[in-house]
């Protein structure tokens, strides 16, 4: 048996094995014996089937079984300890002729780097207070999303919630029959309703309006019949429905704001918290410049294609272009792909990371919370599944990097409008550069 190996790239070989019938042999010879024993033929004795009759009918499909064993315990016995792989490894190719075995695998390995100085990767971060002004903002629309409409024979305004009949006419202006959507619901209040608003405020119930969406021959022509008029009633604030909205965490109007406000500023440092994850690691991704193993990256953009798939209910469209997808996000494959990498580094280099039970209990709190389970539930979850318990402890060292990071990285606090308006501008630039 012999193993050679190919330098494609810094973390990317070919590793070849080759071997012979005298290597395989022994497996051979352990196998027909085993075959033997099992074998039922007519004419002879359970176990009694000759040896040569044994290699001349199933000779070829037992020496295939011991061969992909012989591949797999070669692999895992000299490959991986030697070399260490990386990622999905890939079966290039697997002959078997003239007695002689030859397979190839395409393995990744990991890339050399040095971890650069943290203390000059400089990242923004949003720092916002939530003020009174924004509480009564947010019950308002609270107010307003649990309150009911209520038909009146006053003038629509922006606000007004209309039923029309839609009839669609024809260039020269005539109903176009058979094309009429009867009570059809238009909520002016939302943004893609401008162009209804603006031609219906000031009308009534009864009256008709006519209108066009977009221009010249694209242009969409409607004649309006305004069947009803209807205004929002706004729920009422008061301590039941304070009780009610809260689900019982508060029990007056005065606790509700301060309920309110405390769901606010959590969202908002959870959303702060996000944005500096993503961008410290798009940072330290721009900051080293290292390869990743393709077959990890192909494995990456596969987990993307499935991600796709279960998004769209388990099927992906017929004209779904595999090529064109995974091109698109290359990128991103690449990014996560030298994440991993430079975390493994960071753990590393925070060598005082600890696990701790008190932080199991707190991340399996938190889960259960967002999953609507109990701790008792996902801790029974997780002692049936220790793999899925290694996932866990791996999301929890991953997350006391991210606050490792945000003690020795250089943070840029913005307040809220000018993070988003300087957010907003590098996208923009992201973009016209693509």
């Amino acid at each position: 048996m012999n193993i050679s190996v190919e330098e494609l790239t810094s973390v990317d070989k070919e590793i070849t094995i080759k071997a012979n019938r005298e290597d395989l042999s022994p497996k051979f010879n352990q196998a027909f014996k085993k075959y033997q024993k099992q074998i039922q033929m007519p004419g002879f004795r359970p176990g009694n089937v000759p040896i040569g009759l044994v290699k001349k009918r199933f000779g070829r499909e037992i020496e295939m079984e011991e061969i992909n064993s012989y591949v797999q315990e070669v692999y895992e016995k000299e490959i991986v300890p030697e070399y260490e792989p990386v990622g999905e490894t890939q079966m290039v190719d697997m002959k078997w002729e003239d007695d002689q075995l030859e397979v190839t695998f395409k393995v990744g390995a990991k890339p050399s780097f040095e971890l650069t100085d943290l203390s000059k990767v400089k990242v923004d971060k949003m720092v916002h207070d939530v003020s009174d002004e924004e509480v009564e903002e947010e019950i308002e629309r609270t107010l307003d999303k649990q309150g009911n409409w209520a038909e009146t024979d006053g003038e629509i305004t922006e606000e007004s919630r209309v039923t029309v009949d839609a009839v669609t006419l024809d260039a020269e202006g005539n109903p176009v029959e058979g094309e009429t959507d009867e009570d059809q619901k238009l909520d002016l209040r939302q943004e893609g309703a401008k162009e209804f608003r603006e031609n219906l405020i000031g009308k009534k119930a009864g009256d008709v309006v006519n209108m066009e969406l977009g221009e010249g021959d694209d242009a969409d022509r409607f004649e309006l019949h305004v069947k009803k008029v209807e205004e929002m009633q706004k729920a009422e604030l008061t301590d039941e429905f304070a009780k009610e909205q809260s689900q019982g965490q508060a029990a007056n109007v005065d606790e509700f704001r301060s309920y309110i406000k405390s769901s606010m500023q959590e969202y908002y440092d959870q959303s702060a918290n996000d944005m500096f994850r993503n961008d410290v690691v798009n940072e330290l991704t721009e900051a080293h410049d290292f390869e990743i193993p393709d077959v990890m990256e192909e494995q990456i953009l596969e987990s993307y294609v499935e991600y796709a798939k279960q998004q769209s209910g388990g099927q992906l469209p017929e004209d779904f272009n595999f090529d064109e997808y995974k091109e698109r996000m290359r990128d991103s494959a690449v990014r996560e792909g030298k994440w991993a990498f430079i975390s493994e580094k960071l753990q590393e280099k925070f060598d005082d990371i600890e696990i701790k039970p008190e932080d199991i209990d707190e991340f399996i709190a938190v889960e259960a919370a967002r999953y609507g389970a109990t701790a008792d539930q996902l801790k029974s979850y997780y002692a049936q599944n220790p793999s899925q318990l290694e996932n866990l402890r791996n999301s929890i060292r991953e997350n006391k990097v991210f606050d490792k990071l945000n003690e020795v990285v250089t943070i840029n606090e913005l307040p809220k409008e000018e993070f988003r308006e300087k957010r907003e501008k590098k996208e923009e630039k992201q973009e016209k550069a693509k």
